[in-house]
């Protein structure tokens, strides 16, 4: 008997410290968010904690990073688990294209859609509609930007090429002072809205967004699909009273090919059933919702998150 206690504590023990074979493994998952001072970062930061609290033995390492580009690269390279990314950088990395110009990248999918990232397309009053940007100076972001891409799709929606416009590459922050001061008549800015640059603009300036409507949203999204339509409501910006329709891309999560399934397929319910809980840490929180995150995913969603969908009918 005195011989079986013994086997049993040793037995114990082992569990106690390593956290193996007795239903205590302890997970910790390195977690690719953003710079410091982004909402990728500051939002990362809260659903850790909310994942954490809420399913038992995992923690995060939640690391700043080179946002969505570098973050794909990171999983790919196994030095990342889980990481925040632009659907459409996700989408060019799957494909090979645009910013990642002939090199697939694989090793990722998708486990959730969060927030949209809304393209909008400033200008001062006089311009009515995207089609009148033809022959005007219009800033479509840094150059080789996600923003850039995403002008330039668009724009082809429409039947306008960079060659059709005078462009300018700027910041967000730059576009707006350059608009302010009459040195361009546009400018595209992909970010969350509503966004700083914006709102300190239309402070003290007339401006209008122009609307993407039905029909060229549609073409957008039959050959980009990873856009979704998106309505920023009226009372946004000072002096623009109504919704306007255009589109969005989605800050969407990745994970490991290799993250076990049931742990995934946990992350992905924690995340929407503790919507509230990460709305109160962080306001993006509020956007969370199963439906709207199936719909800009298009590339593989990760088996444990695809069990979560079904299981709650949305895919």
């Amino acid at each position: 008997m005195k011989r079986l206690f013994l086997i049993s504590m040793v037995v114990l023990l082992i569990c106690s410290l390593a956290f193996l074979g007795c239903g205590g493994k302890k997970n910790t998952l390195k977690m690719a968010t953003g710079g410091t001072t982004g909402t990728y970062y500051a939002f990362s930061g809260t659903v850790s904690q909310v994942l954490s609290k809420n399913i038992p033995n995992l923690s995060f390492d939640v690391q700043s990073t080179g946002a969505s580009k570098a973050n794909i690269y990171l999983i790919a390279d196994k030095e990342a688990d889980i990481a925040i990314v632009q659907n459409d950088v996700m989408y060019y990395a799957s494909k090979g294209i645009d910013l990642f110009d002939g090199e697939v990248v694989t090793g990722f999918s998708a486990m959730a859609g969060c927030y949209a990232e809304v393209c909008q397309i400033v200008s001062k009053s006089n311009i009515a509609s995207i089609a009148d940007l033809k022959g005007k100076r219009v800033s479509v972001g840094d150059i080789g930007s996600g923003c850039e891409f995403n002008a330039r799709q668009i724009l082809e929606a429409y039947g306008i090429t960079f060659n059709d416009i005078i462009v300018n590459n700027l910041s967000f922050n730059d576009s707006a002072t350059a608009l302010k001061d009459d040195k361009i008549d546009a400018f595209f800015c992909v970010a969350g809205a509503p966004t700083t640059a914006i709102v300190e603009l239309a402070t003290s300036n007339n401006i209008k967004l122009l609307e993407i409507d039905d029909e060229h949203a549609a073409k957008l999204i039959e050959k980009y699909p990873f856009y979704t339509k998106y309505d920023v409501p009226g009372g946004t910006y000072k002096g623009v009273d109504s919704d306007t329709q255009t589109v969005a891309v989605v800050a969407t999560y990745i994970v490991s090919d290799d993250l076990d399934e049931d742990l995934v397929y946990k992350m992905t319910k924690a995340l929407f059933e503790h919507a509230e809980e990460i709305a109160a840490g962080h306001p993006k929180g509020a956007e969370l919702d199963p439906e709207y995150s199936v719909s800009g995913i298009s590339i593989t969603i990760h088996p444990g998150a695809l069990k979560y969908y079904q299981e709650i009918g949305v895919l």
